[in-house]
């Protein structure tokens, strides 16, 4: 079977309603996506057709949809495009929907703190933990904790010298400019 995958930009238009099914938990909402273009008659940018379309989130993504969005919020949409077709007293109709398989905040247009879950790890039951080598064991030299991490692989070399100090709360000195609406 050919998806239709895509991705839609836009802002939640009701509340998320998560129920429960034969199939799992899901989770609809209604998205609206509008289009904006920079008009030189004008000098100012102006809305163009604006897309609604539904979004089913199934099982944990549903949940986790559930707890974090809420009407007005902007969001971010990856997923397949459907079409759902019913016969009503007005004859067949029809309505598109996406399958989400990825919905987020869209962090243009604010800022939020992620919270992930914790995981149960499985594979800890099934097998034994590995016995300690020479190599991996806590020396004297070894700063206080940081045995715990020397099993861990890292995207850099050099150590901590060349890691930059950062600081998540420093804010730019520059004004902010004000999102387009």
């Amino acid at each position: 079977m050919n998806d239709t995958p895509l991705h839609v930009v836009g802002n939640v238009v009701d509340v998320p309603r998560q129920n429960r099914t034969s199939n799992g938990s899901v989770t609809n909402f209604r998205m609206a996506s509008t289009s904006r273009r920079w008009d030189e008659e004008t000098k100012g940018f102006v809305d163009g057709a604006t897309l609604w379309i539904d979004v089913a989130c199934w099982n944990e993504l549903g949940g986790n949809v559930a707890r974090s969005v809420t009407k007005g919020d902007p969001v971010v949409v990856v997923g397949n495009l459907s079409t759902e077709s019913w016969e009503s007293e007005a004859g067949r109709r029809s309505a598109n929907r996406i399958k989400a398989t990825a919905v987020g905040l869209n962090l243009a247009r604010g800022w939020s703190d992620f919270t992930r879950p914790a995981r149960v790890d499985r594979s800890a039951a099934l097998a034994a933990p590995p016995t300690p080598s020479e190599e991996t064991a806590p020396s004297e030299e070894t700063p206080p904790g940081e045995e715990l991490y020397r099993q861990r692989s890292t995207d850099y070399i050099g150590g901590e010298e060349t890691l930059d100090e950062t600081d998540s709360e420093v804010t730019s000195e520059e004004p902010a400019v004000p999102a387009l609406t």
